[in-house]
């Protein structure tokens, strides 16, 4: 099996450093072309019919094509506003963690599960491109757990309890409609692979140690290390440090409770 060290020495200089921050720009982009023109999203979002039929850049436009979902109001651009800055901090600090290839790696199958999803699921899903977004945020939430947001710019919130809030959300909806769980398991496959699943094997190991350390603790007998032991009685010089002992006629050792004539 081929490992992620050797993947990035034959393929490392095609990482992609910073692939979320101009992620982030060109959503922007296409929100302010949106402003103008409100019909774009329907040129550039995921259709399975007119790709078939030769628009192939709905593959990649897809991602970015409904930037206007968020409204062109004040609170809408501000929405926008805050969503790429808080895709430059995700962005350095999964790089920070991981590397650039690693992370390039990570998007890189984000994307090709979206569109596997988008190509097998019966119905267009508009909006989809947000999904990588919200993979990212998993990622981040994962490794970053006690980093705080301002919520409302306001109130200080942990990243996980806000990641576990989205998380939620994902399964009502997956209990709604059950067609959307294996469109979510793809879209965020690249969650699952690259922090979900290793950090509960994390978990799993440091639950595992803790239940063993728990376990030959309560195996061990206190009294085996005691130098003195009473044959009457089982004290010991552990048990009752005061006490005396002495070595009877028999060679068997007793307290001084019950040392025989």
């Amino acid at each position: 099996m081929i490992s992620l060290g050797q993947l990035e020495r034959r393929f490392g200089a095609l990482s992609f450093p910073g692939f979320l921050r101009y992620y982030a720009i060109l959503h922007g982009l296409v929100y302010l072309l949106q402003l103008v023109r409100p019909d774009i999203g329907t040129v550039l979002d995921f259709n399975r019919t007119k790709i078939l039929a030769g628009e192939l850049w709905r593959l990649v436009t897809f991602l970015f094509a409904s930037s206007g979902a968020v409204g062109a109001s004040a609170i809408g651009i501000m929405m926008m506003i805050f969503l790429v800055m808080i895709a430059f901090m995700m962005s350095d600090a999964l790089e920070g963690a991981w590397g650039a290839f690693k992370t390039t790696l990570f998007f890189t199958v984000g994307i090709i599960g979206l569109i596997a999803a988008n190509l097998l699921f019966p119905q267009m899903m508009p909006g989809s491109g947000f999904i990588l977004y919200g993979a990212a945020f998993f990622a981040f939430a994962t490794l970053f757990p006690k980093v705080e947001f301002l919520l409302f710019f306001i109130l200080p919130v942990q990243v996980r309890f806000l990641a576990w809030i989205q998380a939620a959300g994902l399964v009502l909806l997956a209990f709604a409609d059950f067609r959307l769980l294996p469109f979510f398991l793809l879209g965020y496959a690249n969650y699952l692979i690259f922090a979900g699943l290793p950090a509960l094997r994390g978990t799993a190991l440091v639950i595992d140690a803790t239940q063993h350390k728990r376990s030959f603790n309560a195996a061990k007998d206190p009294e085996s290390a005691a130098f003195h032991t009473c044959a009457v009685c089982d004290r010991t010089d552990l048990s009752d440090p005061r006490m005396e002992f002495r070595v009877g006629h028999d060679g068997r050792e007793y307290c001084a409770d019950h040392l025989p004539e």
